[in-house]
């Protein structure tokens, strides 16, 4: 069984990447810098299910084939085919949100993760954010993970459009171009506390916002 998950893995991936593109003309846009040398962090706004497939859809082969969402484990592993997309296809690191039910420390299975050369996907938020303002409030887990590896890039990306394609409650998708900007890698610095590397990520991750670039303008 575990070998036939294997086989049907890849073309799923595959599947999931051009039915993605083929509804949202999804487009990437890199930072002066380009493309991340070295394995990373993502931090991406978060307002809809389909979040971590778009920018895993952009990301080129070689860095897809390394990058792993981080994901609820409540919500991936609650059927059959949830946990085949989730744990196969996508090979996210399933976090157990209730604190009560924790086997492993989120930080050490996302280092652990890094360790492995993988790149990480994550969504500061914690949750799907349903309201009016662009960002919710940051989570601290982002700065324990960057306390606990200091050398590691941690890069913004904001997604644009994907709430509308996939309002709540719809099941169809409505097609609508959506774009995934990123931003300039980031690090903790030496001595930097809690609350003003939080700052500072959610500060470039709004930055990218359209609405907040318009405005600047």
């Amino acid at each position: 069984m575990q070998d036939l998950r294997r086989f049907l893995a890849k073309p799923a991936a595959v599947a999931i990447v051009l039915f993605a593109r083929a509804i949202t003309a999804v487009r990437a846009i890199w930072s002066a810098e380009g493309l991340p040398p070295r394995r990373c962090v993502y931090f991406a706004n978060h307002s809809s299910h389909g979040d971590f497939i778009l920018v895993w859809a952009v990301l080129p082969p070689r860095m897809r084939r390394r990058a792993r969402p981080v994901a609820g484990a409540e919500y991936w592993l609650k059927s059959s085919l949830s946990t085949f997309i989730g744990r196969d296809v996508f090979n996210s690191v399933l976090i157990q949100r209730d604190r009560e039910h924790r086997t492993e420390d989120p930080i050490e299975q996302m280092a652990a993760a890094i360790d492995s050369g993988s790149s990480l996907i994550v969504f500061p938020e914690g949750t799907r954010n349903q309201t009016e303002e662009p960002l919710l409030p940051f989570k601290s887990g982002i700065f324990h993970l960057a306390e606990a590896r200091p050398e590691l890039d941690f890069v913004p990306v904001w997604i644009n459009n994907l709430n509308r394609v996939m309002p709540k409650g719809e099941i169809v998708p409505i097609p609508l171009i959506c774009t995934v900007t990123f931003g300039s890698p980031m690090r903790l610095e030496a001595g930097e506390a809690k609350e003003a590397f939080i700052e500072r990520t959610r500060g470039a991750l709004l930055a990218l916002s359209p609405k907040h670039a318009g405005a600047a303008e």
